[in-house]
């Protein structure tokens, strides 16, 4: 998987999915060589996928949301005749990355392939239902990382601050049983916070009112790993609404701001898993 001497990533893209751009340039930012793959010519080739380190599942609104956010999109990947649910299976199996931002969480959701609790893929076990209030949700956000997690997205980040902008972005585990699951074996990556960095279920805080104040999700063996804000919307200083302010608060104290934002992080962490 990847070049011996670069990792590579590979963003899926068609059918809607819209930052794709973004999300290959977040990850070439990160070290990775990023290519940027029509699913239709995956499905054509799809040995290629053994090629890359990561695959990146960007967001958007794959086929209008028609059917319910990642339906039809999760379907094809399901049943097309290439088989590429199984071989995406196979690749996180054998070790691959496998990243699902806002869309593509819920995609890899409807595919089974998050949170797959039992250690296996395939079984859905959870949903992203439409927000709460209602409408479409476009804000900044809070989140608490679980540093007791094993997502390899995750490691050394304590908390983060990245844009959010759904309207079925409200995490639903299918029972009280893999709720259950989820908690115990840490898999609750990332959480909605308040100002004082504890998890809430109050509105706007938490922007869609997602049980356990769920932000993120990984699989059992940490590779796997889904969140409905965006990190590839926040991978510059200047991606936050308040780095001007910011700006002169570091420059009060005799520092210089950093160059990177708080979503640089969670594709530096895979880049540095990867190679």
């Amino acid at each position: 998987m990847g070049s011996a001497m670069k990792p590579q990533a590979l963003v899926l893209t068609g059918y809607g999915i819209n930052c794709d751009y973004e999300s290959a340039a977040a990850c070439t930012g990160a070290g990775f060589e990023a290519d940027r793959i029509h699913l239709n010519d995956l499905l054509a080739d799809a040995g290629r996928l053994f090629r890359y380190r990561l695959v990146v599942l960007p967001g958007g609104f794959s086929f209008g949301d028609d059917l319910g956010s990642g339906v039809a999109f999760s379907a094809k990947i399901r049943y097309a005749e290439a088989a590429l649910f199984d071989l995406l299976c196979e690749y996180v199996e054998k070790g691959g990355l496998l990243l699902g931002i806002c869309n593509g969480f819920q995609i890899l959701v409807r595919l089974g392939l998050l949170p797959a609790t039992e250690g296996s893929y395939g079984k859905q076990e959870a949903t992203l239902a439409p927000n709460r209030e209602g409408y479409f949700i476009d804000r900044w956000v809070r989140l608490l990382v679980d540093g007791s997690s094993g997502c390899v997205f995750t490691r050394g980040i304590r908390t983060l601050e990245l844009p959010v902008r759904h309207g079925e972005g409200r995490f639903l585990p299918g029972s009280d049983h893999v709720l259950r699951r989820l908690e115990r074996q840490r898999q609750v990556c990332i959480r909605y916070c308040d100002r004082n960095g504890v998890p809430t279920q109050k509105f706007p805080y938490n922007p869609n009112v997602s049980t356990a104040a769920t932000a993120g999700v990984c699989d059992p063996s940490g590779r796997v790993f889904g969140l409905m804000p965006h990190p590839e919307a926040a991978t510059a200083f200047h991606h936050h609404p308040d780095w001007t302010k910011r700006r002169r608060l570091y420059a009060r104290e005799g520092d210089v701001p950093p160059a990177y934002g708080d979503g640089h992080r969670i594709f530096a962490n895979a880049f540095e898993y990867a190679k």
